[in-house]
């Protein structure tokens, strides 16, 4: 007779007890189950995954937005008359649900490979926090579509500059999946043969169109190093109002002093026919135009006259709403300049603008038609050019109309025109929004020699890519930043694109193909062990690794041969130890 020794077949598994506890509320051995999980539970584990997906394409979508903080903040303010950071709240929501969400479905990926196929039981808390974090991600697409609908057009814009990267972390992502795809095809326990086979072949697809994804790109720095033109000039947009009131003699300083070639400002007519710089149809957001004339606030600016315009303080705003976290920076001499700005009038500007030996861009606002300087609106900003002593080539503006009256002066559109339509107008610039300006686009423009300006410019990447596309001018409502920029972000030979891209395919399909192999290698070894040496040998102590193993192949052997009516698995948590009674052994 052989007698019954204890054997070491269970020891505590802290990582799995972490994992199914945290996803699942389950942190005691007995709550865990391997059964399948069922339908309802699978449902939920594909809304946590469709959350994930979407809260992925909401967060790219606001971190390549961020060239367009200001426009944003301008168009709620034209909506709800108040001037607050609005993207604040919306990117602190958006880092909280994505952290969220992801925890969630790295704890998902841990238990369904570590706890060898775990129930995915999500916890009715969690059920909550996914249905919130994906109804408030949905409601926020839904209203950008609403307010800000131009600015889905910004993804495309970025895929020029990140598509390359993308595509590496994406083939990178999928070919780490393969461990966990692998695993699941190779069983043959938890599921029919048919879908083991379908998800093979999702995941196949979708391996195949990563690897060719590149084919779609188009990168204007993927080129030649001496093909690369002249670095843009920097239009001041508004000055530098990232460091300064907006259209204010200091933060056109300011713009100059960061290395802004040109100046650019909205021109508004007063009702005695003085050109001042005004980007708003009220005077309410940058000025203190509710203490001064509280019953005008909402009047159109045009319909002040200079005197009145004049009297109001355009700085002061600036200091207290802090629109883009920059006062903290400013010293005592400043704050103090800054919150004695007046509106600044056009000849002003114009007078800076020519000692600086720069150039004006200049976005005038036509009068509405019961306004006294309507049809005059163009004498009065011709009266302006001529004061303040700029030569008149050092003057471009817009809208182009009424060219046959206004000579000397240089005038943009601001509309895409065909070539055959810039060539009938006579027209030798454009000034663009950069969604509208594509790399071909600019390649014919240029080609036809018709400068292009494109705008607004603010982030590092977007710079880069007009500048590789070989853009003239640009305007900038931060030539601080634009500043700091010497030399393209990145800039790649076709040749050198096409190797990196090539070898990396062929890595992650190596890569792939040997996961795949082994999990193969893996589980049959597992399925075909004997489980009756699995019980003698661990008669003797094992290390934990050791154990594991043991665990792991007697666990598959039992599910594929089946443990008869008198065979009977008992655990005892005392000293790590579980006692094995198969009916008795003999020599």
């Amino acid at each position: 007779m052989v007698k019954h020794q204890p054997l070491q077949v269970y020891e505590k598994q802290v990582f799995v007890s972490f994992v199914t506890g945290i996803y699942g509320c389950r942190w005691k051995r007995y709550q865990r189950s391997q059964d399948d999980t069922s339908g309802w539970e699978c449902t939920w584990f594909l809304i946590l995954c469709s959350s994930f997906l979407l809260l992925l394409f909401w967060a790219y979508f606001w971190l390549v937005a961020q060239n367009d903080f200001n426009d944003f903040n301008w168009l709620v303010f034209n909506r709800s008359g108040e001037w607050r950071d609005e993207t604040i709240p919306i990117i602190t929501c958006t880092t909280v649900g994505f952290s969220y969400i992801t925890f969630l479905l790295v704890t998902i990926l841990a238990l369904f490979h570590v706890s060898l196929g775990q129930q995915l039981n999500l916890y009715w808390v969690h059920k909550i926090g996914v249905l919130a974090t994906l109804l408030t991600t949905i409601s926020g697409v839904v209203s950008v579509d609403d307010i800000w609908r131009d600015e889905w057009d910004i993804l495309l814009v970025s895929l020029q500059s990140t598509a390359p990267f993308l595509h590496i972390g994406a083939l990178a992502t999928v070919t780490a999946m393969s461990w966990l795809v692998a695993g699941y095809v190779v069983r043959k326990e938890r599921s029919s043969k048919y879908i083991q086979v379908m998800v093979l072949l999702i995941y196949i697809i979708i391996l195949v169109a990563v690897c060719l994804a590149p084919l779609t790109f188009t990168c204007p720095c993927i080129m030649d190093r001496h093909s690369l033109k002249q670095r843009p000039d920097i239009i001041g947009r508004r000055g530098a109002p990232m460091l300064a009131p907006e259209n204010t003699m200091v933060s056109f300083n300011r713009a100059l002093q960061h290395g802004a070639s040109s100046l650019e400002a909205d021109v508004t007519i007063s009702v005695d026919g003085v050109p001042f710089l005004m980007r708003d149809n009220t005077l309410r957001r940058t000025t203190d135009v509710r203490k001064v004339f509280p019953a005008r606030q909402y009047e159109d600016a045009s319909f002040f006259n200079w005197t009145e315009i004049r009297s109001l303080n355009a700085g002061q705003w600036f200091l207290e709403t802090d629109p883009y976290w920059t006062v903290k920076t400013l010293t005592g001499k400043d704050r103090s300049r800054i919150g004695n700005q007046t509106v600044c009038s056009l000849v002003e500007m114009l007078r800076l603008a020519s000692r600086a030996n720069s150039s004006a861009l200049l976005n005038i606002r036509k009068p509405p038609p019961e306004h006294p300087r309507y049809r005059s609106w163009f004498m009065d900003t011709l009266w302006a050019v001529q004061k303040a002593g700029i030569s008149q080539k050092r003057v471009t503006w817009t809208p182009d109309t009424d060219r046959g009256r206004v000579r000397g002066l240089k005038q943009t559109a601001s509309e895409k025109l065909s070539v055959e339509e810039i060539r009938q107008r006579g027209i030798t610039s454009l000034t663009l929004h950069y969604s509208k300006a594509s790399h071909k686009d600019i390649q014919e423009y240029l080609a036809n020699n018709v400068s292009v300006t494109v705008y607004p410019v603010n982030e590092p990447w977007l710079y880069s890519i007009l500048w590789c596309s070989g853009v003239p001018s640009v305007s900038s409502d931060a030539p601080q930043v634009l500043r700091k920029v010497p030399y393209p972000i990145w800039l790649m030979s076709r040749n050198a694109y096409s190797f990196i891209w090539i070898t990396s395919d062929l890595v992650s399909l190596a890569i792939v193909i040997g996961i795949f192999c082994f999990q193969k290698w893996r589980i049959s070894g597992m399925q075909n062990y004997n489980p009756e040496q699995i019980m003698l040998s661990a008669v003797t102590r094992r290390s934990s690794r050791e154990v594991n193993i043991m665990k792991e192949k007697l666990i598959f052997s039992e599910l594929n041969n089946g443990l008869s009516s008198t065979d009977e698995l008992s655990l005892y948590p005392d000293n790590g130890y579980a006692r094995y009674s198969h009916g008795g052994l003999s020599r």
